[in-house]
């Protein structure tokens, strides 16, 4: 079992003293050309190019679009590709990307200007999605190769690949079958055309054959190099996830601006409280507002030491911390109710180092407006001017300096600048309050709170709140009033199918969000045979996608039943099977993901505005980035910075944030390291001719063009 990194230091030790003193002049070779470190995206509108432009964004690493479509689009030439900057001649991209191996018409003078730049700066291009052909290295397909859907093929990295861009992963490469109906991929398998220096490094059995074909190769030919891709693909999809980080490699040899982990993070909300059960008959949970059916009686769910003990045993073989989530007064009331005993606050106390801690709240209170329940949905309470009649400052104060000195007092380990109010109220929701409550920024000042949680599903992005910024979480959708699956799955059919079915209707009143199931889910199979691979795939998703934010479930799935663990099984020990142990996940805490987001939106930021210049000449990059923006920057394992050892080692190679007093940060790369390849001297370009038409799949999603960087 790979274990499971916690740190989110990224910056380089004792870096703020170093970059007190001047830059020393970089001991760069006179003849090398510059490299900008930017990638220049030549796009046609289809989805493999905009899911490379998707990694790109999510990384943090600046490219410049070009839309093929346009009609006002730069013409691509010698002057728009390269120029001299203090008499250095300067390559203006690190890599080009296209749609194809040649998306241009034949005898296109643009097409001749990249392949004349390419030999001229040794630089790559990647093929985003390609017939195979033999001017892109490989056979055609109808010479013993195989076109068609690849749809739960696994796929395998090869030994060439893993010794090269693609050593992060373990070696297969599933490709997703979702659907029995929808075609989810389309391949070209074949295998190098004869004579051709054309090196597979990821593969797929050829049906029919005893050969496997390339999927994604690289092609050597007139001082040049291309990655070959021949399946297409989209940004969610599973099998592009595995190989965007190796794309991106290869195509910038491991020295890049920008940087990707893989994050996973769970919060357990309202520990110590008891969730309140759905009704099977009723279909609404007794004690929430709007289950009105008086004969309804709550029958709450709440953890027993036994899990406690479970979740420690489950933590430690997965070497995974859990976020508790807490509410003081739960306890409280239990030892009202029972003699003075609670034996599950006993035990968590007792093993409160195994698990990180968070205040919510100390009896979970709804923080924003005064809610009005006598009617359904509740509405907000007005005053008599007809304002909205908000929870007061001090009430909210209340509420989380009482959880925090309830968690001093039971000797919990607590960071008081976190917090998860209840429902993550105080923040707007809609449509009943579309604003915040105005009391709530200053009660988190009032308690030092800087970090405050927020529903992805409703307000995906960071923002600030006062002195506050939001962490967004992901719901996952397993409900906090199930303890025993066959809850889970009634509740989960009520939701999602048709009122002809005997559900509620919300899928047909709401197409653009839900989507109805063709039929009600077998209560005694549903769980683990549907819900659980969906929720398993939707998670690891966002683990793959470099996003750093966290899943949140309730106590409740950690009881009874022990619903979560399915689906956090299949999160982890389905990432372990596909990655390399130089690539663990990330578990970060609540405020290290802060900070992980601001940082992001303050490098983009200083992306968008052209407020970062980045080169490499030979062995030596440079970075400017504004004062106070950290750089984000990935390297080959043994770059130096000032005399510092950069980064920290993260599948394969260094990354990390570094502070910026706004001076130029020179890097040097280790000899040990993979050099750009010599410049090769101009030469004319080879023929080209038009690509034959990709076929894109019916079911393949087409993504939307990002703004051009």
């Amino acid at each position: 079992m790979k274990r499971i990194t916690r740190t989110s230091t990224l910056t380089v030790g004792a870096l703020i003293a170093a970059l007190a003193l001047p830059a020393g002049a970089a001991h760069a070779d006179a003849t090398a050309p510059r490299i900008d470190l930017r990638v220049l995206l030549v796009s046609d509108g289809g989805p493999s190019t905009e899911a490379i432009a998707a990694e790109l964004d999510d990384a943090g690493t600046p490219y410049t679009e070009i839309d093929l479509s346009r009609s006002d689009r730069p013409t691509i030439n010698a002057a728009f590709l390269a120029d001299t900057v203090g008499g250095r001649p300067r390559a203006k991209f690190q890599a080009v990307v296209l749609p194809n191996d040649n998306p241009f018409a034949a005898g296109s003078a643009e097409m001749a200007a990249l392949a004349a730049y390419e030999q001229t700066y040794a630089i790559p291009q990647v093929d985003a999605y390609t017939y195979a052909r033999p001017e892109a290295g490989l056979q055609y397909p109808v010479a013993g190769g195989y076109s068609g859907s690849l749809d739960g093929v696994q796929a395998q990295v090869t030994a060439a690949g893993k010794a090269g861009p693609f050593g992060y992963l373990e070696g297969a490469v599933p490709f997703e079958d979702n659907s029995p109906t929808v075609p989810e991929s389309y391949a070209y398998l074949s295998t190098p055309a004869a004579g051709a220096d054309f090196t597979p490094y990821v593969d797929a059995p050829i049906p029919g054959t005893a050969k496997r074909g390339s999927l994604v190769g690289e092609y050597r030919h007139d001082g040049r190099r291309e990655l070959v891709v021949t399946f297409v693909y989209n940004q969610y999809q599973e099998q592009f996830r595995l190989l965007a980080r190796g794309i991106v490699e290869w195509m910038t040899s491991g020295v890049h601006l920008g940087a990707s982990r893989n994050y996973f993070a769970v919060h357990v909300d309202d520990v110590f409280a008891a969730d309140d059960r759905w009704d099977t008959q009723l279909n609404c949970t007794p004690g929430d507002v709007d289950c009105t059916n008086d004969s309804g009686t709550p029958n709450p769910i709440r953890m027993t030491s036994a899990d406690v003990d479970y979740a420690t045993a489950w933590q430690n073989s997965h070497h995974f911390t859990f976020d508790l989530v807490f509410n003081g007064s739960g306890s409280v009331d239990q030892r009202e109710d029972n003699n003075g005993v609670d034996q599950l606050a006993d035990k968590l106390v007792a093993d409160r180092n195994q698990f990180r801690w968070v205040n919510h709240t100390y009896t979970h209170a709804f923080l924003g407006c005064e809610q009005d329940t006598t009617v359904v949905p509740w509405k907000c309470t007005t005053n008599p001017d007809g304002s909205t009649k908000w929870v007061s400052r001090n009430a909210i104060s209340d509420e989380i300096a009482n959880n925090r000195a309830w968690a001093l007092a039971s000797g919990l380990p607590l960071d008081s600048s976190e917090l998860v109010t209840g429902e993550h109220s105080g923040l707007k929701v809609l449509p009943q309050q579309p604003d915040d409550n105005p009391n709530l920024a200053p009660a988190l000042a009032d308690n030092g709170v800087t970090w405050l949680a927020s529903d992805s599903s409703r307000d995906p992005g960071q923002r600030r709140v006062g002195g506050a910024m939001t962490v967004p979480r992901y719901p996952m959708n397993v409900f906090y009033n199930a303890g025993h699956a066959a809850e889970e799955v009634d509740e989960y059919n009520w939701l999602y199918t048709s009122r002809a079915q005997g559900g509620s209707g919300v899928c047909e009143d709401n197409p653009a969000t839900t989507t109805c199931l063709p039929a009600p889910l077998d209560t005694s199979t549903g769980y683990t045979g549907y819900i659980v691979p969906l929720e398993t795939r939707i998670a690891l998703g966002h683990v793959l996608s470099n996003d750093p934010k966290p899943h949140f479930i309730h106590q409740s799935n950690l009881s009874e039943d022990r619903i979560a663990y399915p689906v956090l099984n299949g999160v982890l020990d389905g990432y372990n099977a596909l990655f390399a142990d130089n690539t663990p996940v990330v578990n970060l805490r609540m405020k290290d993901i802060g900070t992980e987001l601001q940082r992001r939106a303050a490098w983009q930021a200083a992306l968008n505005a052209g407020q970062v210049t980045a080169y490499r000449i030979g062995s030596t990059v440079t970075i400017q980035a504004p004062a106070g923006v950290a750089s984000s920057a990935t390297l080959p394992t043994g770059t130096r910075l000032m005399g510092l050892t950069f980064g920290t080692p993260y599948a394969g190679e260094m990354s990390g944030w570094t502070p910026s007093l706004g001076l130029p940060l020179v890097l040097t790369l280790p000899a040990t390291a993979t050099k750009a390849p010599a410049a090769h001297a101009a030469r004319p370009a080879p023929a080209t001719r038009p690509a034959p038409a990709v076929r894109v799949p019916a079911g393949v999603k087409q993504t939307a063009s990002p703004a051009g960087h």
